[in-house]
């Protein structure tokens, strides 16, 4: 049988995103007969916005390890969260976890180095775009990191923080990101990350001047191959 997928939920919206992301993958590479059980777990939104507001990522730690540990009751035999911001709590939740983690930010550096690309643009919160989630990842494969300048990453929280994470499309704010796209293009990027699990309501490759590295399909792709049959 098809390994049994445990899901950790942050952002409800992303969480939603990524489960339709998982059953996609499924039907692509598994047959009718060998869709892989999937089960998802999702502590409130809030609990996890509060930590991270007070930089309290033990608190994080904790609230993926309560989920690893119920997915691991309902028989998930491995977890993956869709989230970018608690990537960093990832190597914390891992230890004595019961089951064990695939993290996205290693993937999407591996896509980005088997396509040569030499410098990426990112799309995500601050703490994402300006932090070390992705660019030890992609620094220690010779790809940088371009982040978006400031007026911009405010603008991106606001987009992300005010609208997406409720389930919410401003076609004004689809056009504000991809101009921000368009500027990492002038400056070089020949690719851009989709570090947001919500993006994909607004960013998809057909829209965007730069080819996409969407993480959280990049991570549900990686977990339905490992869940098929040896």
């Amino acid at each position: 049988m098809p390994t049994h997928i445990g899901i950790v939920g942050v952002s409800p919206e992303g969480a939603a995103l990524f489960y339709q992301q998982v059953t996609r993958w499924a039907s692509r590479l598994h047959s009718p007969r060998e869709q892989p059980r999937i089960t998802i777990h999702n502590e409130p939104l809030s609990l996890y916005l509060d930590a991270i507001r007070q930089n309290d990522w033990h608190a994080v730690d904790r609230l993926l390890r309560r989920s690893a540990d119920l997915l691991h009751r309902c028989g998930a035999q491995c977890c993956v969260c869709p989230d970018n911001v608690v990537q960093h709590a990832l190597q914390m939740a891992e230890v004595g976890s019961p089951i064990p983690w695939l993290a996205m930010t290693d993937l999407v550096a591996e896509a980005a180095a088997r396509d040569k690309r030499s410098r990426l643009g990112i799309i995500g919160t601050q703490l994402v775009s300006n932090s070390s989630t992705y660019q030890t990842h992609l620094g220690v494969r010779g790809i940088r990191v371009a982040a978006p300048e400031p007026d911009e990453a405010a603008a991106l929280e606001q987009i992300i923080f005010g609208e997406l994470i409720y389930g919410e499309i401003r076609p004004e704010s689809r056009l504000q990101v991809l101009r921000i796209i368009n500027h990492f293009a002038a400056k070089g990027c020949d690719g851009v990350i989709l570090a947001c699990s919500e993006a994909p309501m607004l960013i998809t490759r057909e829209n965007s001047t730069l080819p996409v590295y969407d993480a959280a399909d990049i991570l549900a792709e990686a977990a339905v191959r490992r869940s098929l049959p040896v």
